[in-house]
């Protein structure tokens, strides 16, 4: 499949937002470009497996999430690293914004699904996305921005500038639920 140039594509948001800087650094036979309507068909659940189980759910239903997102303006911005060879997505990653009461109505951006091909592991490319959404998300005027990661995944997000900074919890919901002990 020929690449696809982005002025051809129904982007999530204006790519605009991707610093130059994160752009140049990349080798030449990559890029990097908002979440595209059609990346479904570029294999944007299969990146996203390395991460979890990643059922597909068809190209309709991850269509009408895409137009689900892109309805909510402002708010997402998912990022991927699309190889000019073949035109299929390598890596991935977003960061949504949540806004609050606190801080005279601030915002935070949480970086989230931070994906990367196994055969392209060790190319930087994680690196990339996390500094490209980290500047979306100071440009859009967050005060912070956080994620959660695994133990092991730590030292890679302290070289990308981030500090351990509490803990996480969680409750699953249905289908994964625990009766609590109490």
């Amino acid at each position: 499949m020929p690449f696809t140039p982005d002025a051809a594509l129904d982007l999530l948001f204006p790519e605009e937002l991707i610093p130059q800087h994160v752009k140049d650094e990349l080798p030449s036979d990559l890029h990097i470009r908002p979440l595209a309507s059609t990346d479904y068909d570029r294999g944007h659940l299969a990146v996203l497996n390395v991460l979890s189980q990643t059922p597909d759910v068809g190209a309709d239903g991850w269509t009408t999430q895409f137009h689900d997102l892109r309805d909510t303006p402002a708010t997402y911005y998912i990022l991927v690293v699309v190889s000019r060879e073949t035109d299929q997505i390598v890596a991935s990653g977003g960061v949504f914004i949540e806004r609050k009461f606190l801080r005279a109505l601030g915002r935070v951006g949480h970086i989230e699904d931070i994906a990367v091909a196994r055969e392209m592991q060790g190319k930087k490319l994680g690196l990339r996305i996390i500094q490209a959404l980290t500047h979306i998300s100071e440009g859009v005027g967050c005060y912070k921005t956080i994620l959660d990661c695994s133990d092991a995944n730590m030292p890679f997000y302290e070289k990308c500038g981030f500090e351990k900074r509490g803990n996480e919890m969680a409750k699953y919901g249905i289908g994964r639920a625990r009766t609590p002990r109490l």
